[in-house]
């Protein structure tokens, strides 16, 4: 059964179906704080989606980001009261399918993300660091990522930053590579988006460098503050995980509470490699 909150006609017109009742639906994610379904009619289809907390910031990134910078996302047919009715970009993920080349893709991906010049001010200016430590209650020295951030700020302009640029926020549909769940994006100079999507690779199994040297050579980056701006990226990441978990994540997500502790080592130890 589709869910009530659905906007029937929104629906109906992108899927081009004559009645809701005649639309198939398929579940792909029920959190507290989100959930999505990918809905069809015959050969067209959309993914809806339905959020609260910060999941429902995503029609904000779209309309400041995403649709001006013609960012590699899913086109919007339809935003209201924190739903979403959205383009299908595809049906497999690099989650479901880690291939070598899809992370090289991906990397690809993220540099062309990287090239849009973008106006704006830093959402994660040197302050930032002090205040989410104390606001989830982290038991890590973030002072060196402070100072790391102010240097990095001089060196490197901003950029989209999406904020889950993992496997399975990365669809495709066969021919081109999508980047999906927009919500959590922001400006900064650092690189946790690579951050994260290394991390994962080496976690399959892949070798980093050439997901790192992929992204220099499309990217037309110095080598060596990338590596910079990836660690204080993957800093940066672990701190906002963790603030989201312990103000978020351990009400909307079940087991989230069980991310503290490595998260906690994982911050701990790029900090000390600022040094």
């Amino acid at each position: 059964m589709l869910p009530a909150w659905l906007p029937h006609d929104a629906v109906r017109r992108a899927v081009g179906a004559p009645a809701l009742d005649e639309v198939h639906g398929e579940l792909l994610r029920q959190w507290g704080s989100s959930e999505v379904w990918r809905l069809s009619y015959g050969l067209r289809s959309v993914v809806v989606k339905r959020a609260t907390d910060a999941q429902s910031e995503e029609a904000s990134a779209y309309s400041r980001w995403v649709v001006p910078l013609e960012l590699p996302a899913p086109a919007v047919f339809y935003a209201s009261s924190g739903v979403l009715v959205l383009e299908d970009v595809g049906r497999v993920t690099l989650e479901q399918e880690p291939t070598a080349g899809g992370f090289l893709a991906a990397a690809s991906l993220l540099a062309e993300i990287h090239g849009r010049a973008v106006d704006g001010v830093s959402g994660f200016p040197p302050e930032r660091a002090k205040e989410l430590a104390a606001r989830g209650g982290v038991a890590v020295d973030v002072t060196l990522l402070s100072e790391a951030l102010a240097v990095l700020h001089q060196q490197a302009p901003l950029h989209v930053v999406h904020g889950d640029f993992v496997p399975k926020n990365l669809v495709s549909d066969g021919s081109r590579w999508t980047v999906v769940d927009w919500p959590l994006a922001y400006l900064a100079p650092h690189l946790s988006d690579l951050y994260t999507l290394v991390r994962d690779a080496v976690a399959l199994g892949h070798d980093r460098g050439p997901i790192v040297a992929r992204y220099v050579e499309a990217a037309g980056a110095d080598p060596f503050l990338v590596d910079r701006q990836v660690l204080v990226g993957g800093a940066c990441f672990c701190l906002l995980a963790l603030t989201f978990v312990v103000e978020e994540g351990r009400r909307t997500i079940p087991g989230s509470g069980d991310w503290i502790a490595p998260l906690t080592a994982e911050l701990a130890d790029l900090v000390e490699q600022l040094s």
